[in-house]
């Protein structure tokens, strides 16, 4: 029994992990830069079909592929916010108008990717095999890739909340995110701020994506399920909550680790049980305002 759970505990935190790096990124965007991205799952598609290629290919290391694939990946997020969404806040008579015009552009930027994903790599499901030798843990065995991909994902998240706190940067976006008006009068660029914002969380999204790769098969139309955990995990932490988005991740993990335990074909269901019960009862989230 005790090695059952320690088993369902590590799997959820594994999975958590990786959950929490792509809600934070999803965060990141709608906290400040006010757009629902509902295209955030191509992003970690693109993570994940580029270090299968490069790994593959050029059999470039996929833990270093993300010297590659981060910079593109945030260029893509910067420069879509640059253009489109800045077009789009600047042409919107009000903030509801510009939400709901950035979630059609959103849907728009999804099928694109999509379909330039499908025309470049197909629609076959991808692996490969990277630290894939299993580690005992307490009596519970697990691959070692999934155990680094944990500590990569909770590296990063620990890492990116001491960035949004401590660095000038970080107090730069704090500040748009509470109140962009203010923030502008107070010397804050922003609309560099809105989108370095959505560029890095579409490299978080990116990186999470290569982390995937290393433990799960990968294809072209993979992200729309995971742009639906992460608006779970989003809405489940509370809306634009950093904090929230992390300790989200790793509940839904879990939560997720037991209900595959028993039954896999029901974890999305329950995923979107707990969603449906958190609008009715606390829509809010664990740390929303």
């Amino acid at each position: 029994m005790l090695v059952t759970i320690l088993d369902v505990l590590i799997a959820g935190l594994i999975l958590g992990g990786i959950y929490a790096l792509i809600a934070m990124g999803l965060s990141l965007q709608y906290g400040v830069a006010r757009v629902l991205n509902v295209a955030h799952g191509e992003f970690i598609m693109l993570g994940a079909m580029i270090t299968w290629t490069l790994y593959t290919v050029l059999g470039i290391n996929p833990l270093l592929s993300v010297v590659i694939s981060g910079p593109l990946i945030f260029g893509i997020g910067y420069l879509l916010h640059w253009t489109l969404f800045r077009y789009l806040r600047r042409k919107s008579v009000s903030g509801a108008a510009f939400e709901s015009n950035s979630i059609l552009a959103a849907f728009g930027i999804l099928f694109i990717i999509q379909n330039i994903a499908l025309q470049g790599w197909g629609s076959q499901i991808r692996s490969y095999t990277y630290l894939n030798f299993p580690v005992e843990f307490g009596g519970a065995v697990f691959g070692m890739n999934r155990l680094v991909a944990l500590g990569i994902a909770a590296g990063i998240g620990v890492a990116f909340y001491l960035f949004l706190s401590h660095t000038r940067t970080g107090k730069a976006i704090r500040a748009a995110s509470q109140d962009a008006v203010t923030a502008r009068l107070m010397g804050v660029n922003i609309n560099v701020v809105l989108a370095l914002c959505f560029g890095l969380g579409a490299l978080l999204a990116g990186i999470a994506g290569v982390l995937v790769s290393m433990i799960n098969p990968v294809f072209g139309a993979m992200g729309l399920e995971y742009t639906v955990v992460a608006i779970i995990v989003v809405v489940l932490g509370g809306m634009g909550s950093i904090p929230g988005s992390f300790i989200g991740g790793f509940i839904l993990g879990i939560v997720g680790s037991v209900v595959t335990k028993f039954e896999p074909m029901l974890a999305l269901v329950a995923y979107y049980a707990i969603f449906m019960f958190l609008l009715i009862v606390r829509p809010k989230g664990i740390m929303g305002k």
